[in-house]
């Protein structure tokens, strides 16, 4: 890939962090999947995961708390050839940002949402986020489990669950997410096992837990229903299902269109549409005469 004239920063996280194997599948994931540079853009949250696209030689943004999905969808629509990625922590999407978290899933537009989730508020020195367990730094509330929500929504979505611990399954989920958002088929969101070392370290914790639900009997990822079901029975037996929850079936309705193809079915966005007066008169006179 061509190399931009803004060169990434070194990394602030500390040494064992999660978020480094989510750095390092989604540098993969983009190489493999062969988007250029200039057509990749990196949504940051706030907090220590929404520094990601700092490290990255990629267009980055740098959003408000909780609205990085926000933004999100605006740079795919104002430019529908755009790989839009927004990556942030679960204390940035679960709680101030969970009126956009909801809101995505029926919108759908063509962008990937990675969520770092690590349980806790690292930034601010490890307070208990909205998937703390019972427990946690006096948290008396139970987790907030982002994969049963998302299923529960119905839309043509792409959902997944992976672990940092595991890299490289890590970055074949991310792969697939990314050529399901740049064939216009919709959003993908994948929610990552981040653990937070310093505050929350349950890499040990997890990685004896994780259990790849492909490998369940009954495991079909175009049912909602059966996934929410293996979901819930692995839950209830102490495990974390990771792996690939919903992989729409081929669309069948004008309904389940991704967001940018119902608005923009030229796939012309504003941010390259042609401004000159030669080109738009017709339009306007068009625009006059039904005012006047």
């Amino acid at each position: 890939m061509t190399p931009l004239s803004v060169k990434p920063v070194a990394s602030t996280w500390c040494p064992g962090c999660g978020d480094f194997g989510v750095l390092a599948a989604v540098k993969k994931a983009l190489i493999e999947v062969q988007v250029p540079q200039h057509e990749a853009v990196l949504v940051g949250g706030i907090g220590c995961s929404g520094g990601i696209h700092n490290f990255l030689e990629i267009n980055g943004i740098h959003a408000l708390h909780g609205r990085l999905l926000a933004q999100a969808v605006g740079v795919k629509l104002a430019n529908p050839k755009l790989t839009v990625v927004a990556a942030g922590g679960d204390g940035d999407g679960y709680a101030i940002g969970m009126g956009h978290f909801i809101h995505a899933f029926k919108k759908n537009a063509s962008i990937l949402y990675i969520v770092m989730m690590n349980e806790t508020y690292g930034l601010t020195k490890g307070q208990a986020s909205p998937t703390a367990p019972i427990g946690f730094e006096g948290n008396v509330e139970p987790p907030f489990d982002a994969i049963l929500t998302a299923l529960s929504l119905p839309a043509h979505n792409f959902i997944a669950r992976t672990f940092s611990g595991d890299p490289k399954t890590m970055t074949a989920v991310l792969v697939e997410a990314l050529r399901f958002n740049r064939a216009n088929q919709g959003y993908a969101f994948v929610e990552d096992l981040s653990p937070c070392v310093t505050y929350n370290d349950t890499f040990k914790d997890w990685r004896e837990r994780v259990l790849d639900v492909s490998k369940l009997p009954g495991y079909d990822p175009t049912d909602r229903k059966v996934m929410f079901q293996l979901c819930l029975d692995t839950m209830e037996k102490g495990k974390i299902p990771i792996g690939v929850m919903h992989r729409p079936a081929p669309k069948t309705t004008d309904s389940a269109d991704s967001l940018e193809l119902k608005l923009l079915p030229d796939r012309i966005g504003p941010a390259v549409t042609g401004i000159e007066l030669a080109d738009n008169l017709a339009a306007y006179d068009k625009l006059i005469k039904s005012v006047t």
